[in-house]
């Protein structure tokens, strides 16, 4: 065997990989920086009272945390939405967790003992589970449970979203019944990241048929599901609220101040919002623009806002299936750049954001070391180069002047979620801007639940206004771009680029950074000349805290991580 090496933990800084579905709501992995990883610059914060001018915890009281969508499900194997997320993050401990800066961390939170061991040639890591570590039924934290985990996740009959992480892996051996050696087919320069997965039970859920395992009460029904985290489920009212209490037999050697966790789910962000204000939450993990003001307004309330590692995206079906005339609107390149022109992205920034947003023109976050910059083609707002490009592409006008393509009117339907204020507005300019140029768009809000399960995940829909939010520090995106990956995996548009699909396993299959960022720069050329999406924004999600809750200076919320709004939240109490 080749000689084993330590890795090192300077890891990159947070921007571009494993995907959520952003509700505002798993893929692959984030981008590094530029140069050497620095030290995150404190959150922007407004507000005249700080949260942590007490610093001696205090023991038991209850945090309610507000949300507008409901979560799918509470079972790691199948999460691809930020609600179920942020359930999974209260009741699962991860093998791995990122610090500030997204270094990969052992924590003492965290179910690995140690760092992995990597293999000279970057194919073999070895874990080591912590020995204490124990369910929420007593029972230890095992091999058995990670080796089971990574093996249904990679198993296509599972139907995991979760699956382009763990594609790769060859083997998964158990050394002893704490240590697991992982050997990839090829070198998979995300890898590392994949290994902060949540394990699942396996002495729960090893005799279930694998194709029945999504169904499975476990994840739905919180007296079923065996966890490992800092709390435990204890109710879940279905668009009401689920709650959470500590665990009093949890196995880390930090045990969480907080006794009870609410998860309230309101009808949309303004609701959320005022019951903030009023006191009724603690915590807000994004407030619409529209309200914002009247957050920072309040005197008693904090603030934190900083860029995040999310972006807004238009996304096209080419699904000939989800047309009436069994032919995509958006099969012509022409007509997809053309849509690019006539929307008016800057505006949106502008007047919509209000700040909390800039423009980005590729699946790389402006800034990260994979970031395109000037290959990436640019889509300025301009009417006239779009009309030009749908006459160039057979899109001519009818008697009311939508435009027609054999015998078809361009007319379709725009999904989002509902209670999300930002794409309500975003999906009226949108109608407005294609309006502009002959196409009729019939914007329609869905539950977000329900849309995720019955429209995203089979990818059944026309075009969607959605987002992805960036959960780790690589810019691999295999996932939701390849042909390999058609639902019910992330590319739920049905999208299909042959170069690349290729390019995406040429920029993973090396470990060097120089020679990746060549190939990023390839496929910000290619992905932006195709147009899958409308690449349109990064944006931040404003949150807004409740005085009453308490953290030191190192547990501060993080808006540069994905669920960053929870960082560290084993640490925080409440008065």
């Amino acid at each position: 065997m080749a000689q084993k090496k330590w890795i090192s933990f300077m890891l990159l800084l947070v921007l571009m990989g494993s995907l959520l579905s952003a509700c505002g709501g798993s893929g692959n992995t984030a981008n590094p920086p530029k140069e050497e990883p620095k030290t995150a610059e404190p959150a922007k914060t407004e507000g005249s009272k700080d949260n942590n001018t007490a610093l001696t915890p205090k023991d038991g009281g209850t945090i309610t945390l507000g949300t507008f969508s409901d979560i799918v499900s509470s079972n790691p194997l199948f999460t691809s939405d930020t609600s179920s997320g942020d359930a999974i993050n209260l009741i699962f401990s991860s093998l791995y967790d990122l610090d500030r800066q997204a270094n990969v961390v052992v924590e003492p939170w965290s179910l690995a003992a140690e760092p992995p061991q990597i293999s000279e040639d970057s194919k073999t890591y070895t874990v080591k589970l912590k020995p204490e570590a124990k369910w929420s039924d007593g029972k230890p934290v095992t091999a058995d449970d990670l080796i089971f985990t990574i093996n249904t996740v990679r198993n296509p009959e599972a139907g995991s979203p979760g699956i382009s992480q763990f594609e790769h892996v060859d083997t998964v051996t158990k050394i002893d019944d704490h240590t697991v050696q992982i050997k990839l087919k090829q070198v998979f320069a995300p890898f590392l990241y994949s290994l902060r997965l949540q394990p699942v039970p396996y002495h729960i859920l090893k005799d279930v048929p694998i194709t029945e395992l999504k169904k499975h009460p476990y994840g739905s029904k919180p007296e079923k599901t065996v966890t490992n985290g800092p709390w435990k489920w204890t109710e879940w009212k279905q668009k009401q609220f689920l709650s959470f209490d500590a665990d009093p037999n949890y196995w880390g050697a930090k045990k969480p101040h907080i006794q009870k966790v609410i998860y309230k789910i309101y009808a949309d962000q303004n609701t959320e919002v005022q019951a903030l204000i009023k006191g009724d939450i603690d915590s807000v993990s994004a407030i619409p623009v529209t309200q914002l003001a009247a957050v920072q307004a309040r005197d008693n309330l904090k603030v934190i806002l900083a860029p995040g590692p999310q972006y807004e995206y238009m996304g096209f079906n080419f699904n000939k299936m989800n047309f009436d005339n069994k032919e995509s609107f958006f099969a012509g390149q022409k007509t997809r750049q053309a849509i690019a022109h006539a929307l008016n992205r800057q505006g949106m920034v502008d007047n919509i954001l209000k700040g909390t947003g800039k423009l980005l023109n590729s699946p790389f976050l402006p800034g990260s070391w994979a970031d395109p910059a000037e290959t990436a083609v640019v889509y300025n707002y301009d009417v006239e180069l779009a009309k030009k490009l749908l006459a160039e592409d057979g899109w001519k006008a009818g008697t009311d002047g939508i435009l027609e393509k054999n015998g078809s009117k361009f007319s379709f339907e725009l999904q989002y979620n509902t209670g999300n204020s930002r794409r309500e507005q975003v999906a009226a300019v949108i109608q407005q801007n294609l309006k502009d140029v002959g196409i009729e768009v019939k914007p329609r809000g869905i539950d977000f639940a329900a849309w995720q399960e019955q429209n995203i995940n089979p990818g059944k829909y026309q075009a969607v206004l959605a987002a992805w939010s960036l959960n780790d520090p690589d810019p691999n995106a295999e996932s939701i771009f390849s042909s390999k990956f058609f639902p019910p995996n992330q590319n739920a548009g049905w999208y299909k680029n042959e170069k690349i699909d290729q390019l995406w396993v040429k920029g993973y299959s090396v470990a060097d950074q120089n020679e990746r960022k060549k190939v990023y720069a390839e496929i910000g050329k290619e992905i932006t000349t195709d147009l899958p999406y409308v690449f349109m924004y990064q944006y931040g999600t404003p949150q807004g805290l409740n005085p009453r809750v308490k953290y030191a200076e190192e547990d501060r919320p993080e808006p540069g991580l994905a669920y960053g709004y929870m960082f560290r939240m084993i640490n925080w109490w409440v008065e």
